[in-house]
């Protein structure tokens, strides 16, 4: 079984470091995958670029650039920029080596100039068995990756409030109609890795008729683990005597990622609970604004963008609670990471999120968009819950759920009946 993973590049965002994990433990436990990209930052066995030289790299820089400006007409405001892709613009990889010799097609995130809707369809349409997991909405909205409130997605893209000029037939309805053409034509196995993810999918117009399962992404538990805290914090330059909240992502002046509602908790704890500031420090990670570290009212540790994967396991062991105050999301990879290091986490009760943490048991699940409600749950992990209890029970679901050969096991299951009924 030669199993071929999709995914636009091998590094940066949630959906490159899922497509990774998931092709290391699937040849980590029998499986033959591999990884074709677009762009190739790293080296790994396994992991290929669609094409060499400067011609190819140039051409991937040029179409990304296409597809990011032909947007700019249409786009309502700079908030949304990241959160809609055009794509229509890309390359046709239907005849690659890698495609005609895999007997299944596994489709990642495809967006930011890799493959255009044209040349999606024309993969779709190969005859292999394709497996598409889901790391956001993209696959059956008219363009968006996270809709919001908007539930137009449920029978036809339109009046899309991302774009300027919001109308019956506006982008993201042409859009939904190139999409409904080329899904018509195949049969897709849709992997949502959260059963938030799957309910919406299977409610879509375009999506409602697919085949549907809800697998997890794979984490490597060996990897990210519980360690000596005393030496992490040590590897980290912080002190011993305080306790660590900690608090990142990809881009943390992204709207969606809840930035104004962590500032909002904290400032709670500070007036409310002044000693907490004597006692505790914020360890912080990612892209971040100057404006919005200044608003932090804890002193804060800023480790920048971490791309070590030990430093992220040390920030994660040096912490004694991670929070994750985003507004719609599926199944993080942070949650993930910092369950497996046995650091309990702080988050709203949205999207996949409850799903990953159990309320009290390995983290604390706070009411959405209620600044109160997520103090209160910082404030229980720092200085009233049994935080060891929180932690071996977050390494103990990580272990269940989570880790590489479980989460392989169930693909292979997959993989083995699509082949079937493919025969």
């Amino acid at each position: 079984m030669k199993v071929l993973q999709i995914n636009n590049t091998d590094a940066g965002g949630g959906a490159a470091v899922a497509a990774n994990r998931l092709n290391r433990a699937l040849r980590r436990n029998g499986i033959e995958s591999k990884l074709l990209v677009q762009d190739l930052s790293g080296s790994e066995e396994g992991v290929y670029a669609v094409g060499n030289g400067l011609i190819s790299r140039a051409k991937s820089k040029v179409n990304y650039l296409i597809e990011r400006l032909s947007f700019l007409p249409y786009q309502r405001n700079t908030s949304g920029r990241n959160n809609f892709s055009v794509a229509n613009v890309g390359i046709n990889i239907s005849n690659h080596t890698l495609v005609k010799d895999a007997d299944i097609i596994h489709i990642h995130s495809i967006n930011n100039g890799f493959l255009s809707i044209d040349s999606l369809g024309d993969l779709l349409a190969c005859g292999k068995p394709i497996v598409w997991t889901q790391h956001d909405m993209w696959s059956f909205t008219g363009g968006c990756h996270f809709a919001g409130s908007c539930m137009e997605f449920l029978e036809f893209c339109s009046y899309c409030p991302f774009l300027r000029k919001p109308e019956k037939k506006d982008l993201s309805a042409k859009i939904f109609a190139k999409k409904r053409k080329i899904y018509n034509k195949t049969n897709l196995s849709i992997v949502s890795s959260s059963r938030w993810l799957r309910t919406l999918s299977q409610e879509s117009k375009l999506l409602r008729r697919k085949l549907f399962y809800n697998i997890p992404n794979p984490i490597d538990i060996n990897f990210y683990k519980p360690k000596n805290k005393l030496e992490s914090l040590n590897n980290l330059d912080l002190s011993p005597d305080k306790k660590y909240i900690l608090y990142g992502a990809d881009n943390v002046n992204d709207p969606r990622k809840g930035v104004r509602y962590f500032v909002e908790a904290l400032n709670v704890l500070s007036e409310n609970f002044p000693s907490v500031k004597d006692k505790a420090e914020l360890i912080v990670f990612g892209k971040i604004d100057k404006d919005i570290l200044r608003q932090l009212p804890f002193k804060t540790n800023y480790f920048r963008y971490v791309t070590n994967a030990g430093e992220l396991v040390d920030l994660y062991n040096a912490a004694d609670c991670y929070v994750l105050p985003s507004l719609q999301v599926n199944l993080p990879n942070t949650i993930m990471e910092s369950m497996a290091c046995g650091t309990p986490v702080v988050g709203f009760s949205i999207g996949g999120v409850p799903e990953m943490i159990c309320h009290k048991e390995c983290g604390y699940l706070a009411e959405v968009k209620n600044s109160l409600s997520l103090a209160t749950g910082i404030y229980e992990m720092l200085f009233v819950c049994d935080l060891k209890k929180l932690s071996e029970n977050a390494r103990r679901k990580a272990e269940l759920y989570y880790s590489e050969p479980v989460v392989a096991d169930q693909y292979k299951r997959l993989y083995t009946s699509l082949m079937t009924e493919n025969l």
